[in-house]
């Protein structure tokens, strides 16, 4: 797990690696938010990269370059929230000293003045996706424009749209080993987030040692 910045840090998140069989989830991703770092980014495990999911889809910035904010307290804005989960904002504790588990992105998703920002809340020892929002800067304040909190999910920025990742089990999967994922593109469109694209990816299965064969004779 990558280490985790503490409050008023941003950075924009890189593609997300497949959740590996090592990864411990809680048995019921009860929305456990263990805390990292207040405003800050953390790191996450979860997901296969998936840009070449969106490609080819047309990206929507405003015609003039929208302002980067100063670092938002992600920590605050959830916390305010009132259309944040009880269970994500009772369980969004620290997880060292000030560091809170959550991962913040800037950047231009609903041609507006300023940046829109993405907050991914995340369990702490695992970095399990719990809750992904966007926020719009409206009059000075933020408000929240999307929301996604069936663990695992995971959302980012990608060429001006909104690309939200979850995490799919089959029958009989342990929580440590999804069969796949579906990778959903939004797009601004009339005042609120459209789904414009959806793929689904299948994830290998390891095949385990077969008994071999007692020869004849």
């Amino acid at each position: 797990m990558r280490g985790l910045t503490g409050e008023g840090s941003a950075r924009t998140r890189g593609s997300i690696q497949a959740v590996s069989a090592a990864l411990a989830v809680p048995t019921a991703l009860a929305l456990l938010v263990s805390g990292c770092g207040a405003g800050g980014t953390g790191a996450r495990d979860e997901g296969p990269a998936h840009a070449d999911s969106v490609a080819g889809a047309a990206a929507t910035p405003s015609a003039a370059p929208s302002k980067s904010p100063d670092n938002v307290n992600a920590v605050a804005l959830i916390k305010d929230d009132p259309k944040v989960a009880p269970e994500v904002k009772r369980e969004l504790k620290p997880c060292v000293a000030d560091e809170y588990p959550v991962d913040v992105s800037y950047g231009n998703l609903t041609a507006g003045s300023a940046d829109d920002v993405v907050v991914n809340v995340l369990t702490c020892g695992d970095a399990v996706g719990v809750g992904s929002y966007v926020y719009r800067e409206q009059d000075g304040s933020y408000e929240n424009v999307f929301k996604a909190e069936e663990p695992p999910v995971y959302a980012e920025i990608d060429r001006g749209d909104l690309v939200v990742t979850k995490q799919v089990y089959e029958k009989g999967d342990p929580v440590s080993s999804p069969s796949g994922e579906n990778v959903i593109t939004y797009r601004w469109t009339s005042g609120h987030f459209a789904e414009k694209y959806r793929t689904h990816n299948d994830y290998g299965k390891v095949v385990g040692d077969s008994a071999t064969p007692v020869p004849a004779g």
